[in-house]
């Protein structure tokens, strides 16, 4: 089955996360809220694997060589995530290094936004069910939709399709799509 070593530097700073997962989307958004701006996405890279043992042998391959650069976790991650020995500071060339060689022996390598925003694509259904259930639940609160508790992860949902250029008003319901309008101004 296919798996991924991801490569994911965060923005702003010269920190990385390396790790593996059969769902790259999925690994993002449970290292970060915001991941979408957490990461710099335009530097991160995946490198796609026949096998999960292929990417377990890599992974383990580039941590011991990169066990100079390890660093902690950020604060800003998500600490039930895990993988705190996975973040390394200074190391961005020495992995994507990595990863064109491994390119170049015949193995797919993906710029990370275009990949995500295709897996994004790809749930829309699920995300229109997901905002419209959230949404007929703030409003059955009684409590204004924009103060409501759950405001921000639909904010944060419609934030997320906005950052990959998905059309928030093709992908979730227009009642959703009014109110996000209303929260950005």
């Amino acid at each position: 089955m296919t798996a991924f070593l991801y490569l994911l530097p965060c923005a702003g700073e010269n920190l990385i996360k390396l790790g593996i997962s059969r769902d790259p989307l999925a690994r993002a958004r449970s290292l970060a809220p915001r991941w979408f701006e957490f990461f710099d996405l335009d530097r991160a890279w995946l490198l796609q694997a026949d096998r999960l043992a292929e990417a377990q042998a890599w992974e383990t391959a580039l941590k011991r060589s990169l066990k100079p650069h390890n660093a902690p976790a950020p604060l800003l991650s998500v600490r039930a995530a895990g993988g705190f020995s996975e973040w390394f500071r200074g190391a961005h060339g020495a992995v994507l290094d990595h990863m064109e060689a491994m390119a170049r022996q015949g193995f797919a390598l993906h710029p990370a936004r275009p990949w995500l925003g295709q897996a994004l694509a790809r749930g829309s259904d699920s995300l229109y069910g997901w905002a419209d259930a959230l949404w007929q639940s703030m409003l059955d609160s009684g409590i204004d939709p924009s103060l409501h508790p759950l405001a921000p992860s639909l904010r944060d949902a419609c934030d997320e399709q906005a950052a990959f250029a998905l059309g928030v008003e093709d992908r979730l319901p227009a009642d959703v799509v009014r109110w996000y309008r209303d929260v950005r101004g």
